[in-house]
């Protein structure tokens, strides 16, 4: 479980999240290994090697940077394949219209299906930024919001890469929501 469920920010973006009911003892890190498929597992591996090469890359000099631009497109490329097939396999669980993200939560379009408190295997796949990750959630809150019902799920059981991997995929998305206002917002002199 995470020491402070709000240590991290959200963002608004759109994604998918497959939940199960859970019921047990909150798996261990092996448990929640296991958990996952042969898919989710592989982006996973991918993720995290591709994590460790590129700041090695990083600390190269100006010369390398078409070969780190190489590297970066073949890497892409890989993940592009992988979520093609965690695309087509099979998902445990009920699928759910996610609308924000975050390093400690989701929330998702609940249609009136999730109460606080229940406990569920979520399988969470953010396809822009190639994120699949497999935890434990339980519902905290349901609110209801510009005419839909949205459910928080705070993750109970998660293992510290996949938070890692939700951190930068959430800056990731601010970064790019922050780039396209900026380039929709008219220049201070053209007013």
């Amino acid at each position: 479980m995470l020491a402070d469920p709000n240590a991290y920010f959200s963002v608004t973006h759109d994604f998918n999240a497959y939940l199960l009911p859970f019921d047990g003892p909150m798996p261990s890190d092996a448990e929640l290994l296991a958990m996952r498929s042969v898919g989710l597992q592989l982006l996973s591996d991918v993720k995290t090697l591709e994590a460790g090469c590129l700041l090695h890359l990083r600390q190269l000099d100006n010369e390398a940077k078409a070969v780190v631009d190489f590297l970066k497109l073949q890497s892409r490329k890989v993940d592009m394949v992988l979520h093609y097939v965690l695309e087509n396999e099979q998902r445990d669980g009920k699928r759910y219209r996610g609308v924000s993200f975050g390093g400690s939560n989701i929330r998702v379009e609940s249609q009136g299906a999730l109460r606080p408190g229940e406990l569920y295997k979520t399988t969470v796949y953010i396809r822009d930024e190639l994120i699949a990750l497999v935890c434990i959630a339980r519902v905290s809150s349901v609110s209801h919001e510009e005419g839909r019902e949205l459910a928080e799920l705070v993750y109970e059981g998660i293992l510290e890469a996949d938070v890692e991997h939700l951190v930068k995929a959430s800056l990731s998305v601010q970064q790019k929501q922050l780039k396209a206002r900026k380039q929709q917002a008219p220049h201070p002199l053209e007013r």
